[in-house]
């Protein structure tokens, strides 16, 4: 501790001075400092600022695009001009022949057996039937693959994929070739109709099966025809659909608006109506959800699956 001190000499009492101002005491004043020693680090630590620590684990990436999530062996796609899944391969035709082959053995016989026994009204009421019920079969089909299941589900994954497809670029299957389009069906049908052919002999039965299978296995065309532009479609088409013969395609392009959950059948869309007005596929998710819990896809808010792209001039084959 140091102690400074300052002396003032100041007039005092006794030797004061003869002014005009008042006296001034003399004092003495001492000013003291306390000099307080600090331990100083020899090697003072430096600032440093540190980057915040790095997360360890990678940030998640951005989730794939719906339309993406397929099975690993095929992704959908919009297709090319002349792209290989729009052509026909011989495999593809030879099935849709051998299709053919057992729905017109099964009308033959029917039209045989017919003459033979002179029945006529009975298969030509059957046949009718056929067509009726193949038109509420597409539906009912329709609806379970838009609605159910993906593209690993076994036996129809790749249906249910091609139909999602579909709805992201419904204009691709006026593009297929013939065979390549009813090529599925009719392999079902060589395998349900062929042993039919070989052990029934009966005409109203016969005439049911030809025209019930020969419907289901050109659904898909009289759908491409729907999807066709008028002007481009053979005048006795338009006249089959304008008839409601066959699905017309004002009709069927209901199915692609929004709610995306009417207007399911596809052979000659008579069924559609009392679907719909009497909610038969609403009543049938609402049993599948409370009993399986299984839940359709018309339930959700229409994803990019659902969502039509139209055709680009890049898509157009070249003319």
């Amino acid at each position: 501790m140091a102690i400074l001190t300052q002396t003032k000499f100041l007039p005092s009492p006794k030797n004061q001075l003869h002014t005009s101002h008042t006296p001034i005491l003399r004092t003495r004043v001492h000013c003291s400092a306390t000099n307080t020693t600090t331990k100083v680090n020899p090697t003072p630590e430096k600032l440093v600022i540190k980057p915040p620590l790095q997360q360890l684990e990678p940030s998640p990436s951005p989730s794939p695009s719906p339309a993406l999530l397929r099975d690993t062996h095929t992704t959908i796609r919009p297709p090319r001009p002349n792209d290989p899944s729009l052509l026909s391969t011989w495999s593809h035709r030879t099935w849709v022949a051998s299709g053919c082959t057992t729905v017109l053995v099964s009308l033959a016989k029917s039209i045989t057996c017919a003459a033979d026994s002179h029945i006529w009204l009975e298969p030509i009421l059957a046949g009718l039937v056929g067509y009726v019920l193949a038109d509420l079969g597409s539906g009912v089909y329709h609806w379970g693959i838009d609605n159910y299941g993906d593209a690993s589900t076994p036996i129809v994954g790749i249906q249910i994929e091609a139909f999602q497809g579909h709805h992201k670029w419904p204009w691709t299957i006026t593009k297929r070739q013939f065979a390549n389009n009813l090529h599925a069906l009719a392999r079902v049908v060589t395998f349900i109709v062929l042993p039919i052919d070989l052990v029934c002999d009966d005409p109203v039965v016969n005439g049911f099966v030809a025209m019930c299978s020969g419907s289901i296995m050109f659904s898909q065309q009289f759908h491409a025809w729907a999807h066709g532009t008028k002007s481009r479609l053979p005048p006795l088409v338009v006249a089959l659909q304008d008839l409601g013969v066959l699905v017309s395609r004002s009709q069927h392009a209901a199915h692609h608006r929004q709610p995306y959950n009417n207007n399911y059948c596809i052979v000659s869309g008579i069924w559609n109506e009392l679907l719909d007005q009497h909610k038969v596929f609403e009543a049938l998710e609402m049993i599948l959800y409370f009993n399986l819990g299984l839940r359709p896809r018309s339930w959700s808010e229409p994803t990019s699956e659902w969502t039509e792209e139209i055709e680009t001039a890049s898509q157009l084959p070249a003319q």
